[in-house]
């Protein structure tokens, strides 16, 4: 079994219940930001692909999760946050839960952050100041709710907490507390966190090593990975970032991790299968602020720099960090990928389909889809293209294959 079956495997537990096409949590089904199975097309008229609807949010930095025909985001107005349900297909709300939540616009707009998970016909999501949540997702029913910060004493990071829930087996794990909390998928009761220290802003990630099953978590000064069983750590990569930003999901490949931070920290590819993990290699030419790369044919594609700072998207090669191509302007963007093609979003809102290609960036296709600023990595599911800014100006486009 070759290391992206392996990693791919090792998801199965958390992916069981998507269905094909489905986009169901943060970074896709297989957690790293590529959809695979579409039926789609980067062609489109000269004035842009078709928009199917439009609709509002609020306030925020959540992406979307897409299961069975319904929508998932998250924004903030009036000092509350709300987690959305829209049809798929039409963009009518189905329902909607709001719950009190500071706007907090600390350096940016504020809002919310994390991503909406589904799994089995729940939605499970973290609020900033971590109140967790698990809602039927076919109606918004509060299934239950625990304040998990006030339960373990978690320090509050500076920004709230950001990662979205990660599922396995009966466990819900969310990035609280230095490398993460655990709780019952049942009713929300803590089955075991690790301390105290401000968390990262990644979401937990699925690793299997060897019989062992591990998550990739980021605290506000390393990388590590624990043992999902209890929480007790495997390994750790110190990563001290200014402000403590370790926020971009890493990226794993076969016994390497990829990392990434903003604030000129830059990235290292690390490997892991000694026990004590060391740098293969580090420098400063991708510095992921917020949103991750994507790994592809042994290419990374990802925005290097800071918001403000003249940031880009660039292609590295995996194994020596080697820039490749870089293409100025586009900002602290989202992207994703799908049948080997990339679509990003820049930070003003422009959406470009490319081939991920190291030679060049040369997109296929254009389109100035949304104003403001735009953070959120867009979703393709099912031929529909989601896309958000930070306002909460929601568009759906047709990328069919019609």
């Amino acid at each position: 079994m070759n290391s992206r079956s392996a990693f791919l495997a090792a998801t199965t537990l958390a992916t069981a219940a998507a269905t094909a096409g489905d986009w169901p949590n943060f970074r896709g089904p297989d957690f790293n930001g590529i959809a695979t199975g579409e039926k789609w097309s980067a062609k489109w008229p000269d004035d842009g692909p078709k928009v199917l609807w439009k609709a509002k949010a609020g306030i925020g930095f959540s992406s979307f999760s897409v299961a069975d025909g319904r929508v998932y985001t998250t924004g903030n107005s009036n000092d509350e946050d709300t987690v959305f349900c829209f049809d798929a297909t039409t963009g009518k709300q189905l329902w909607k839960h709001s719950y009190a939540e500071e706007l907090d616009p600390k350096y940016y707009e504020g809002g919310t952050s994390a991503t909406p998970t589904i799994h089995d016909g729940k939605v499970y999501h973290l609020s900033r100041t971590g109140d967790a949540f698990c809602l039927d997702a076919a109606t918004g029913k509060v299934v239950w709710t625990e304040n998990l910060q006030e339960k373990t004493g978690a320090e509050l990071p500076d920004w709230g907490f950001a990662g979205s829930a990660l599922v396995l087996g009966d466990t819900i794990v969310f990035s609280l507390g230095e490398f993460g909390t655990a709780v019952s998928k049942a009713d929300g009761s803590i089955r075991w966190t690790t301390g105290k220290k401000p968390a990262g802003y990644s979401s937990p990630l699925p690793l299997k090593s060897g019989d062992r099953q591990l998550l990739l978590m980021s605290s506000g000064k390393a990388y590590a990975a624990v043992d999902a069983k209890d929480g007790k750590t495997v390994w750790e990569f110190p990563w001290t970032t200014q402000y403590g930003v370790n926020a971009a999901d890493p990226i794993p490949s076969g016994d390497t991790v990829f990392i990434s931070s903003g604030y000129e920290k830059g990235a290292a590819l690390i490997r892991t299968d000694s026990g004590s993990p060391s740098a293969v290699w580090q420098n400063k030419a991708m510095r992921n602020q917020f949103n991750s790369c994507v790994l592809i044919d042994g290419h990374l594609y990802g925005p290097d720099g800071n918001n403000g700072r003249n940031a880009s998207l660039k292609c590295l090669e995996l194994k020596t960090g080697t820039v490749k191509w870089e293409h100025k302007g586009f900002g602290p963007g989202g992207l994703m990928a799908a049948d080997g093609m990339l679509i990003t979003l820049s930070e003003k809102g422009e959406l470009a389909i490319a081939p991920a290609s190291p030679e060049k960036f040369a997109p296929a296709a254009t389109a100035q889809v949304l104003g403001g600023r735009c953070w959120s990595a867009p979703v393709l599911s099912h031929g529909r293209l989601y896309c958000r800014n930070a306002a909460g100006d929601v568009v759906c486009l047709d990328l069919s294959a019609q």
